[in-house]
């Protein structure tokens, strides 16, 4: 039995990838104008981006839109990410700051998901977990290596510790250099998900990486990022694509 997280409507491990799609606006305006078109394509879940948000260091002007996007997303599922600038965000912050952000999400009551990068201060990075926990939060874990695609042994060990850190869900992304790459991260994959007990998240990314988004059923990825409007990291498929394709590379 594969392990399966519940987050709103959603069963997260089982049957067909969900699909994902990003919020990029830079205002509230913008970032409630995204919804209706995304709320027509029909996606699984929402990933709000915040480091694209002007207000998103000020906790009261965060929580705010987030309450206005929580409520024009209906029934939809929300994933809320601050991505750093390292791991291909479009902000810097210092770890403070990035740790204040993602509380601020939390105590806004807003979200069903936090993203929380692995390879920051552990001690922190822990409690943060902790703090989502108790507010009854789906922790998705991430990594981000924009550069290249590590060995398959080094993507395993980072998704593992991913979980025991706590994560509900452990997400990695990389960019290959060549096909071999791709590969490796599909193999990396299937034994991510034979030995963890939480599901898993991967891609490789850019063109090169497109057949990581559609083959997830296979290798053992529980969701997928798409797109309606702008794109939030490359590769990303156009959702109208992207579902057909997921169906039918359905397993029976």
């Amino acid at each position: 039995m594969q392990p399966v997280v519940n987050c709103r409507n959603l069963s997260l491990g089982m049957g067909r990838p969900k699909i994902a799609v990003p919020i990029t606006g830079k205002t509230l305006a913008e970032i409630l104008a995204a919804v209706k078109p995304i709320k027509a394509a029909q996606p699984d879940l929402v990933e709000w981006r915040i480091d694209y948000f002007d207000g998103v260091t000020d906790a009261e002007t965060l929580q705010a839109a987030g309450r206005k996007l929580r409520a024009a997303l209906g029934d939809l599922a929300l994933l809320t990410t601050f991505r750093t600038k390292g791991e291909g965000g479009e902000r810097t912050l210092s770890d403070s700051d990035y740790f204040k952000v993602c509380a601020n999400v939390l105590t806004g009551h807003f979200t069903d998901a936090l993203d929380i990068e692995r390879y920051h201060a552990e001690a922190a990075v822990k409690q943060l977990v902790a703090q989502a926990h108790a507010a009854n939060v789906i922790v998705i874990m991430s990594n981000h290596d924009f550069d290249k695609t590590p060995a398959q042994a080094e993507i395993v060990q980072r998704l593992t510790s991913m979980v025991a850190f706590g994560a509900d869900i452990a997400k990695m992304a990389v960019m290959p250099q060549s096909v071999a790459d791709v590969l490796t991260l599909l193999a990396a994959t299937n034994e991510a998900r034979q030995s963890l007990s939480q599901p898993i998240i991967t891609m490789s990314m850019g063109d090169l990486g497109k057949v990581s988004r559609l083959a997830g059923e296979v290798f053992g990825s529980c969701l997928s990022f798409a797109t309606v409007g702008a794109a939030s990291a490359p590769g990303q498929i156009a959702l109208d694509h992207l579902r057909p394709a997921l169906e039918t590379l359905k397993l029976k």
